[in-house]
């Protein structure tokens, strides 16, 4: 029996590990892709070492792909060092794939260089705004790849992780904080106030994407039913709908009448269908609902954050 459990949970690992691998090589993929085709011609520099990178092609000549695995390396050593070996591993992977990538793409679609007249008069003035809506799709979608497979591509991503590690902040909230100074370069190059602007809409459309890629939508909603009546809830909770939930016993602060507070966890339409089915039971009732930005456990995912099935 341990034997079959072992094999069982080895399967699930090198299922989860393939899993993980493929998100890290088409996330790095679909983020190359919008930063040579969306970002790179128009010049914005969304943040991160490939945005800098990009400042510095458009200076001196360098390649973006060059420039930014010069400044991943040293990066990639703190990387190791604050967030494991484990992350830092598959960070090495990313950090060769993006530049792969990169060069590929490059090969594909040319080198756009805003410094000809017929590329900045086409790629740099017209479309802006939906280049930068865009790009800031693509790059949520390929981080947030990443991100799930717990990794990241390097450069200002792992500045990123280690300020969510110890701030406990969103991962789209910190890469505005880190990447939103970095666009400030673009100035710099082009002397272009409005270049900036247009990066942290990428940075901001970037960011909320990445949040919904890690956390998915808020589908989970967390009710607290106060009722007198918690027998009939609890029964149509537990045989109709299915789902667990949590009694606690409390006392009403005004009236001193006992009450029960019933406390579950449903999707939206249960939410809706449980609400009507409390109004019927005990219209006096006191219902709160609450949006559940992430939900583990039996029905929902594992602790681990991986889908249960």
């Amino acid at each position: 029996m341990v034997l079959v459990s072992s094999f069982f949970l080895m399967k699930e690992n090198v299922r989860r590990n393939i899993g993980e691998y493929a998100m890290l090589v088409l996330g790095n993929f679909i983020y190359a892709a919008g930063a040579v085709m969306l970002v790179e011609p128009y010049g914005f520099a969304p943040g991160g070492t490939y945005g800098l990178g990009m400042v510095f092609h458009h200076l001196w000549g360098v390649e973006t792909e060059f420039a930014a695995l010069c400044m991943d390396i040293p990066l990639l050593v703190i990387g190791f060092i604050v967030l494991g070996n484990r992350f830092g591993l598959k960070t090495i992977l990313s950090t060769v794939l993006l530049p792969l990538f990169m060069q590929l793409m490059h090969r594909i679609y040319g080198y756009a260089s805003l410094i000809e007249p017929e590329v900045t008069e086409i790629a740099l003035y017209q479309h802006q705004i939906i280049a930068s809506i865009f790009g800031g799709i693509v790059y949520g979608v390929g981080l947030g790849l990443v991100y799930r497979s717990h990794a990241t591509t390097g450069g200002s991503d792992i500045i990123s992780m280690i300020m969510r590690k110890y701030t406990r902040l969103s991962m789209g909230v910190c890469n505005i904080i880190v990447d939103g100074l970095i666009t400030l370069s673009s100035v710099i190059a082009f002397g272009d106030w409005k270049l900036p602007m247009y990066s942290w809409v990428i940075i901001f459309v970037c960011s909320r994407v990445i949040d919904l890629i890690l956390e998915g939508p808020k589908r989970a909603k967390t009710m607290m039913i106060i009722t007198s009546r918690s027998e009939p809830i609890k029964d149509f909770i537990i045989n109709e709908m299915s789902r667990g939930a949590t009694l606690i016993p409390a006392k009403g602060l005004y009236s001193g009448e006992g009450r029960d507070i019933i406390y579950v966890v449903v999707g939206r339409r249960e939410m809706m269908i449980l609400r009507e089915k409390v109004a019927g039971i005990d219209p006096a009732a006191f219902v709160n609902v609450l949006d559940s930005a992430e939900i583990l456990g039996e029905g929902f995912q594992n602790l681990d954050g991986s889908d249960i099935v």
